[in-house]
């Protein structure tokens, strides 16, 4: 067995399969209830399912992995002959997915380093894979966890939705800002801050708003080399044509991603979603 340094994540990081194969990076799955059942995010339901049943107003919530789950993955992976794990996941300001891992790692069979990135979706992936390449150039448990929270520390997630509801029942928002923001049929735009969300700016009509993400992105990308990454949830469309915009207006681009998100992050956001997560690396 090769000795080496294991990344853990879960799967709100939506990294593409092949990223994860070939970083050999690990996905501990949350779950959605949908009405009376538990489904894994990732192999049970589908982003399609999700949305789908959303526009259906059934119930659906969310809830973490648990602390047994993760030590099983733990397990498994220092069989695999790691020598250490770093554990990376979305922010505890939205999951107790951190605290399960948390749990878990005080009796796994190597040292395990959990991490609050803050983040979420790509935003979280980008990390996992500054952490991956790390440990891949021979790093150490601590190299790995430098690398992850110095591309937390540059990158920043943007996002727009066609409603605040779907935030506001999850409590993922305060429900003043979200009667701020639907007043007047106002579109927001919203961003990761400190590991919540945040309304980042109001804009009258859903076209002027995507224009106006596409512009902060661009800014923000500036003059560094950045990876980007474009979400969606039922609206492959925009996503596609944000993205080829952002090919353009970005010289600086390396990787660009286009996915849409899973069952879990679209549970609360709806359909409509379109997002994009810059990260320089």
């Amino acid at each position: 067995m090769s000795r080496h340094v294991a990344i853990v994540t879960d799967s709100t990081a939506y990294l593409p399969p092949r990223t994860m194969e070939r970083h050999d990076i690990t996905a501990v799955p949350l779950t959605v209830v949908l009405g009376d059942r538990a489904l894994e995010e990732g192999t049970e339901i589908s982003a399609r399912s999700l949305a789908q049943a959303l526009q259906k107003r059934q119930s659906v919530t969310t809830s973490r992995p648990s602390p047994e789950v993760f030590a099983e993955t733990y397990r498994r992976v220092a069989e695999s002959g790691a020598t250490g794990i770093v554990s990376l996941h979305l922010s505890a300001e939205f999951s107790g997915t951190y605290d399960a891992a948390v749990l878990a790692a005080r009796e796994a069979p190597v040292p395990v380093r959990v991490v609050d990135t803050g983040m979420v979706a790509m935003a979280l992936g980008f990390c996992a894979l500054a952490a991956a390449e790390s440990a891949e150039a021979g790093g150490t448990v601590d190299d790995a966890v430098t690398a992850a929270e110095k591309r937390a520390a540059g990158t920043y997630a943007y996002f727009y939705v066609d409603t605040l509801d779907y935030l506001r029942r999850g409590g993922r928002i305060g429900a003043a800002q979200a009667l701020f923001g639907s007043a007047l049929a106002v579109k927001p735009l919203l961003q990761l801050d400190g590991g919540s969300i945040e309304l980042l700016e109001k804009v009258r009509t859903a076209t002027k708003a995507i224009a106006r993400l596409e512009e902060i992105v661009a800014d923000r990308a500036g003059s560094a080399q950045v990876d980007i990454a474009v979400h969606h949830l039922a609206a492959p469309e925009r996503a596609s044509a944000l993205a080829e915009r952002l090919r353009v207006r970005v010289p600086t681009l390396a990787d660009l991603y286009v996915s849409e998100v899973g069952a879990v992050i679209g549970a609360h956001t709806g359909p409509g979603l379109l997002g994009a997560v810059v990260s320089p690396r």
